[in-house]
């Protein structure tokens, strides 16, 4: 029985190889209670799963992406991407913001204005005077 179901399988999925993967993850399914979708008729796991492909009441395609997403470690979310938030709150229509001109400084200029701050003071509060 499983020889002539895998020559019916053959035209089903691309190769043998192919074959073996979809129909051993669909065995594993049914041996974990996956509703099957034939009647058993004593078969073993395996050869129903073979049957079920053959019969195309099971998508090799959906096994195949099934199986890949069960051997992953990190599965991606595809997430919506999040609207685009403005920049400048939409607060005031008649804001300058976009006339405003930058003064430009030297390094000498800066550090002439350096000099001329006076260091903040230190105060004690530690000794409670």
């Amino acid at each position: 029985m499983a020889r002539v179901t895998v020559e019916d399988c053959i035209d089903k999925v691309e190769n043998r190889f192919d074959l073996v993967l979809v129909a051993s993850h669909r065995a594993r399914m049914l041996a974990a209670g996956s509703p099957i979708t034939i009647d058993r008729d004593r078969d073993k796991n395996p050869v129903v799963a073979l049957r079920e492909i053959a019969d195309a009441t099971i998508s090799p395609d959906d096994l195949k992406e099934d199986l890949i997403h069960s051997l992953q470690k990190y599965v991606e979310v595809d997430e919506p991407e999040p609207d685009t938030v403005p920049l400048i709150a939409a607060g005031g229509a008649d804001s300058d913001d976009v006339d405003v001109a930058m003064d430009r400084m030297s390094e000498e200029e800066l550090l002439r204005g350096l000099e001329g701050l006076k260091p903040p003071e230190d105060t004690d509060d530690d000794d409670g005077l």
